[in-house]
């Protein structure tokens, strides 16, 4: 039985684009779902932001260039909510007005598409209009592409998402960047209306390669992948009913992105990118740019939920700065046991020593973490995008782009050794085939002594304990990823999770 409806009927408005009119019906819907008797009308127009498609938004001298016009109608009652693309607000709060509502966001991410026709350009011409976008990621290109960038320019685009993507198309740039949650909401409209912008989208994706552009390296604008729906202030039943489709985590994350922004001072102009992950394990911020003063930003930090025990010196770490922890060597298995992987169209990598040489495929390739992407573009290797070390459930979000590039649901198969491939939980979304085999080196680490360890392997871990079963009780942290996991179903307490051993480190040496 549906909820007792407050109101009969209920007016959305919006910017009249594709993308926004696509993001109104989604509230529409969720709240049809929650309330099936409720009536709901749509009006959709310009705002200031879509009939100036010439300067760059940040010379635009207006705050809100893109919601600042329907102020008026929450104001007059035209329109009981206006559903906003929650990154073009203004940072400051608006007089009479709330944010009642935020749907679960989607994928916050950058996504990079190249023409397959620029073949290898020494100087990338890429289309974006964000200062952010071209500080952050110059020297990115330079060093995860699988070829040689020497020079990198950014050229101003404006307009919607199928404009931009003509532009590329049809013009003389070689790449263009946008939010990954406008292409993922275009692919999945069921909506007639927005038919033509996915053939758009579809023939883009199809004539370019993608890259999921990380986190980490690469923040995004303050609050993006978000919806905000804004009210008057003083509309009190209209807040109670948008409380049920409300999503608090994605609520609390984008407004303590927005806040570390308008401590830096906000705006369109700042070279600035910020965003936060919350997770079950802790909240995680990453914060790159420049700021107006000059001060050069850069932070990839986990905030977790419990505080590690503090250690009496660097020597009862595992391992200590710049120690590495051989527990086995390595040995590439035959070719005949891993070349079925080379036809998987889904290839997700461990590790870069996963990649054995002279492996070659057209696969679409996703990696555990940035070290091992940034190594296999060396090898020539063009990488989707990565988990950033957050772990294999981390995949779940490239699904509706995986499917569009390969024609198929996704199935990925993990290439890693073959202790792991054996021992993988089942899983129907995430194989795997072993390309290399470990033996117990001769000279394992010593670890007596040690009380404060960190893992990067579910498979050293197990020989260590084999060989100092004491150690079992001392203090564990890992990843979040596949490594935590195991250390969960092996530990009578649960172990820790920190980014890095960097971070690791820090917080057992207070």
């Amino acid at each position: 039985m549906g909820r007792r409806v407050r109101l009969d009927l209920v007016k959305i408005a919006a910017r009249h684009s594709d993308l926004a009119r696509l993001q109104a019906y989604r509230v529409g819907d969720a709240l049809k779902a929650a309330y099936p008797d409720l009536q709901v009308e749509y009006a959709f127009r310009a705002s200031l932001g879509d009939q100036n498609l010439n300067d760059p938004l940040w010379k635009m001298p207006e705050k809100g260039v893109f919601t600042e016009d329907f102020v008026r109608d929450l104001q007059d009652g035209s329109a009981d909510l206006v559903v906003h693309s929650w990154k073009d607000l203004p940072t400051e709060p608006r007089p009479g007005l709330a944010i009642a509502c935020t749907l679960p966001r989607a994928d916050q991410r950058d996504l990079l598409l190249m023409k397959k026709s620029s073949g290898e350009p020494a100087r990338l011409r890429v289309l974006t209009s964000s200062p952010r976008r071209a500080y952050n990621l110059d020297g990115f290109f330079k060093e995860y592409l699988p070829f040689t960038v020497n020079d990198v320019v950014f050229e101003n685009v404006r307009g919607n998402i199928p404009t931009r993507m003509r532009k590329l198309l049809s013009g003389d740039a070689h790449a263009l960047i946008v939010a990954k949650a406008a292409v993922d909401r275009l692919l999945e409209s069921p909506e007639d209306e927005f038919a033509e912008a996915r053939a758009v989208v579809s023939q883009c994706l199809a004539e370019c390669r993608a890259m999921v552009l990380p986190l980490s390296l690469n923040p995004t604008a303050a609050a993006q992948g978000a919806l905000a729906v804004e009210i008057r202030a003083d509309r009190t039943e209209l807040s109670e009913m948008l409380s049920v489709i409300h999503s608090p985590e994605t609520f609390a994350s984008v407004v303590k992105e927005r806040e570390i922004l308008a401590s830096y001072g906000g705006g369109c102009h700042q070279k600035i990118g910020v965003s936060v992950l919350d997770r079950p394990y802790g909240r995680i911020t990453y914060l790159q740019g420049l700021t107006d003063a000059g001060e050069k930003l850069d932070q990839a930090a986990l905030t977790t939920y419990e505080s590690l025990p503090a250690c009496t010196s660097e020597a009862a770490l595992f391992p200590r700065a710049g120690e590495e922890s051989p527990f086995f060597t390595r040995h590439v298995l035959p070719r005949g046991i891993w070349s079925r992987a080379e036809s998987s169209p889904f290839l997700f990598i461990a590790r870069e020593t996963a990649w054995p040489d002279g492996f070659r495929t057209e696969s679409l390739v996703w990696t555990a973490g940035l070290k091992t992407w940034k190594k296999l573009a060396s090898k020539g290797v063009w990488v989707l995008g990565s988990s950033e070390n957050l772990g294999e459930k981390e995949l779940s979000s490239v699904t509706t782009l995986a499917r569009q590039l390969a024609g198929a649901a996704p199935q990925w198969v993990k290439l890693t050794h073959e202790w792991s491939a054996a021992s993988l939980q089942p899983n129907p979304d995430l194989s795997a085939i072993a390309t290399y085999a470990l033996a117990p080196s001769e000279t394992p680490p010593d670890l007596r002594g040690r009380t404060h360890f960190y893992w990067m392997s579910g498979t050293a871990f197990d020989r260590a304990v084999e060989l100092y079963p004491e150690i079992r009780d001392a203090i564990h942290a890992s990843g979040p990823g596949h490594t935590h996991e195991h250390l969960k179903r092996h530990l009578r307490q649960t172990p820790f999770v920190y980014l890095s051993v960097e971070q690791f480190r820090r917080a057992a040496l207070p």
